[in-house]
């Protein structure tokens, strides 16, 4: 534990002091965090990840809500990919094809030679602020408007999101071969790239941010075209691939478009584990709690061992303000995934909302287990502070507001409330070394 303690610090500090350096004019970066549609959208990069020889369990695809089309990456480690161009997929090929194309840029080391070519310290403080936003910034659920607001300097942006043509044209053609190793239609390239053909002949306001940051020419799409045509007829069917594609944009679509949409979309007759989920969605957010606790009791009862599932009956019970039912489906969902940190975040949070002496604690325990699995969640650390304090931990309270308020940028705030943390933690414990931590970059930032 106090590793993992430490190594978050170190990340942190990294994210404070890059705070400093990109103190100027910042576009809003909302990331959404649900663990079913993280884990879907994982499924389907699990391919392409192990083609391009990079370590599944370093990388994370995260979901930036924005309805323009657009995909990044950030670091070694975290493909981000705007919500508006997962509802544009229409097949689970196309949005692999984005995904295999924006981890070639990984493999390929393009993000490691931009650092390396750029001013070392500046740019180190870019890598660890928009790495803490992509791990950090989010609710545990994709409900509209969950996530966490948090500024990405633009000058920033045009470094890390930028990518040359020599880049682009060596990302397609590793992009390619990844989906052609593992059966992947490459053909869904060629459609991808044509959802944007034509946009650079338009004024730079009006295009789609992907083309900005990913030149598209006409050579690109010839040997884009060229290649799949000679790769055609390998691809191979994949069920399971249709399956976590149709759940992910099934599920980012009922939280973040209108219910009355999702309704008319789905109808009342499709029976599909799908379809129930995106009516109980729908049904919870008008809302209408009596039908959507019975669509989402229909679900847990059609997939009673999914985690997810449970996750979501968790979430909506919460919600409508059923803490006890509430307490009981995360705790279900737990038990099948005890690891996930969104998930044990959500049954801390579900413990807290019964607060009895014994669901606090029971909090604690749970908040402190998805804190060490995922360090830099700002929501987390709230609800952890706030179990810390009614657990009459004050000073880990304090040390891990602190915090909180260091990952969304208010370092005056937080370092009064490290100031406190240090008054009343036992020197050199942990807390005490991040409450040390946030002080120094405080002090730093003048």
């Amino acid at each position: 534990m106090a590793g993992r303690w430490q190594a978050g610090t170190r990340a942190l500090v990294m994210a404070l002091m890059a705070v400093v350096w990109l103190a100027q004019p910042a576009r809003a970066l909302t990331i959404l965090r649900d663990p079913d549609i993280e884990h879907a959208l994982n499924q389907l990069a699990l391919p392409m990840i192990n083609a391009a020889g990079l370590s599944p369990g370093q990388i994370k695809i995260l979901v930036v809500r924005d309805s323009k089309l657009n995909a990044f990456i950030v670091d070694t480690q975290h493909v981000l990919i705007h919500s508006g161009l997962i509802l544009k997929m229409q097949t689970a090929e196309e949005l692999q094809a984005v995904l295999a194309h924006e981890l070639a840029h990984i493999a390929n080391g393009h993000i490691t030679r931009r650092l390396a070519n750029q001013r070392i310290a500046s740019n180190a403080a870019r890598f660890g602020l928009l790495a803490a936003i992509a791990v950090g910034a989010g609710t545990g659920n994709a409900q509209a408007g969950a996530g966490l607001a948090a500024g990405s300097a633009s000058s920033a942006e045009r470094i890390f999101l930028g990518h040359t043509r020599a880049e682009e044209a060596s990302a397609d053609q590793a992009a390619l071969r990844y989906m052609a190793l593992k059966g992947v239609d490459p053909t869904a390239m060629a459609d991808v790239l044509d959802y944007f053909r034509g946009q650079e002949a338009l004024s730079a306001a009006r295009q789609d941010p992907y083309v900005l940051s990913h030149p598209l020419t006409r050579d690109r799409i010839r040997a884009v075209q060229g290649y799949a045509a000679a790769y055609a007829g390998r691809a191979k069917d994949d069920p399971a691939a249709d399956y976590w594609f149709a759940r992910a944009k099934g599920k980012l679509g009922a939280f973040l478009q209108n219910p009355s949409f999702t309704l008319r979309k789905v109808g009342k007759t499709d029976g599909s584990d799908i379809a129930v989920m995106r009516r109980a969605i729908a049904y919870h957010r008008i809302p209408r709690n009596d039908r959507a606790l019975a669509e989402i009791n229909t679900l847990a009862g059609m997939r009673a061992n999914d985690p997810f599932v449970h996750e979501l009956r968790g979430q909506i019970l919460l919600e409508s303000r059923n803490f006890a039912a509430s307490v009981n489906a995360y705790g279900r969902a737990v038990g099948l995934a005890p690891k996930n940190p969104l998930i044990l975040a959500g049954y801390g949070r579900a413990l807290l909302a019964l607060n009895t002496a014994d669901s606090n604690g029971k909090a604690l325990r749970a908040l402190e287990q998805a804190r060490s699995r995922e360090g830099n969640d700002p929501n987390a650390m709230r609800d952890l502070a706030t179990a810390y304090a009614r657990n009459g931990q004050n000073g880990m309270a304090s040390a891990t507001t602190a915090e909180r308020y260091a990952l969304l940028g208010d370092l005056k705030t937080a370092a009064i409330h490290a100031k406190r943390a240090v008054g009343l933690l036992s020197r050199g414990s942990p807390g005490w070394n991040r409450a040390q931590d946030v002080l120094n970059a405080a002090k730093a930032a003048g």
